[in-house]
């Protein structure tokens, strides 16, 4: 039972962990400060979105990974 738990305690960690990682790293619009008036300002950032990569994500999917496993060993016993 407290395999269960810890593996459901890793997974949703990890989940929250990929969701919040953009948003540490505050690249969630271009770099520049929006002033009001100007034109050809937008909210839309400076170039398109990297998708979803490896490098800035793996600790999230280690932790969903553990998570996995030990859901995986506490349902067997």
């Amino acid at each position: 039972m407290t395999l269960i738990w810890l593996g459901v305690l890793l997974v949703f960690g990890g989940v929250l962990q990929m969701a919040f990682q953009p948003i540490w790293r505050g690249r969630l619009s271009g770099r520049r400060r929006l002033r009001a008036g100007q034109p050809g300002d937008t909210l839309e950032p400076e170039r398109p979105a990297g998708g979803f990569g490896f490098k800035s994500n793996w600790p999230g999917l280690v932790l969903l990974a553990l998570g996995a496993a030990f859901l995986l060993v506490g349902a067997t016993i």
